[in-house]
């Protein structure tokens, strides 16, 4: 049974993570203030610096922190292995691909800023499709090595997309948004957003059940009455939609997939069912501590979400791979 603390917990750092982001800033204006001022439709500077430029960069933060830790969760429990990711089923390299072909080809230009993520979507939307066609059947194994294979394709295509860039400024705004980030997002991305974690996140919970019978075995998961293919084709699918939106929206932003579920997993009894919300949820939160984080930094260049979030990743996944080893001597 998951600890009845645990959610009321996570949504209480939520909406102080929330006022924490909007609070962040080289203005000093008042968060409640402005944002009443905004939602009254006042032109006030606090409306436009918190409406209109911190908040939109606060939900996408939130959305995508929300899409990559439900899909981490999911595709652990499904794959039952506490190393997968969500990039596993090429929609997260897909994705970038069909960014980094409106950088290259300036396709979708009536869509103007929205372009990038339009057809980012797509690109892993045939990414997924084509890893579920060489996949075949819904075992593990077979998921991973059609993941492994189409990451391998899309991620050589793309390296081919900045080998031949029409021009050096062209190759250097592709490679700065793979680095990932939330800056200069709208709420056009939001609207972008909002559905496929809708639909994605939809898609994942209605299997919880599967991922609870697939903890003890995929036979015995059968046995209970559970249609594993269908059900892991419908993770994998959900998965997919979450990831590949929110890299095509904010860029290749890695280890939050990775590492939500196992800070998770300890205080939902290690039930892979019940660690989906939760994942969902510190993924928000430790997106938007880590935009935060880097607004909060001297000013200069800003360093990229993607690229911070790997630096403190790393040390805590070593620190977790540590405290498992610990567990088994």
């Amino acid at each position: 049974m998951i600890k009845p603390t645990l959610l009321p917990s996570l949504v209480l750092l939520l909406i102080l993570s929330i006022l924490l982001s909007l609070s962040m800033g080289s203005s000093e204006v008042s968060v409640i203030k402005g944002l009443w001022e905004w939602l009254t439709g006042q032109e006030t500077l606090d409306a436009i610096v918190i409406g209109d430029i911190r908040l939109p960069r606060t939900l996408v933060a939130l959305l995508v922190g929300a899409a990559l830790g439900i899909s981490g969760a999911a595709l652990q429990g499904l794959l039952r292995n506490p190393l997968a990711d969500p990039g596993l089923t090429g929609a997260s390299q897909g994705a970038a691909l069909g960014a980094a072909s409106v950088f290259y080809f300036g396709i979708f230009p009536q869509l103007g800023g929205a372009a990038p993520a339009v057809a980012g979507l797509l690109g892993a939307g045939l990414a997924m499709m084509l890893m579920l066609f060489l996949a075949g059947s819904a075992r593990q194994s077979m998921v991973i090595m059609a993941g492994l294979a189409i990451s391998t394709v899309t991620g050589a295509l793309l390296a081919m997309a900045l080998n031949f860039a029409p021009n050096p400024y062209a190759m250097q705004e592709l490679v700065f948004w793979l680095l990932g980030s939330v800056a200069n997002r709208g709420f056009d991305h939001i609207w972008i957003l909002l559905p496929a974690l809708f639909i994605g996140g939809s898609l994942v919970i209605s299997q919880r059940r599967l991922l609870l019978g697939l903890s003890l075995g995929e036979n015995v998961a059968s046995s209970l009455g559970f249609s594993t293919k269908m059900g892991s084709r419908i993770l994998v699918l959900g998965a997919a939609i979450l990831v590949g939106t929110a890299v095509s929206i904010a860029g290749a932003i890695g280890f939050v997939g990775l590492i939500v579920p196992h800070l998770v997993r300890p205080f939902a009894k290690n039930r892979p069912d019940k660690v989906l919300v939760p994942s969902a949820l510190a993924g928000a939160i430790l997106v938007c501590l880590a935009d935060s984080l880097i607004r909060s930094l001297p000013p200069g260049p800003e360093l990229k979400l993607g690229v911070l979030t790997s630096i403190l990743g790393t040390p805590l996944f070593i620190w977790l791979i540590w405290r498992e080893r610990r567990r088994w001597l």
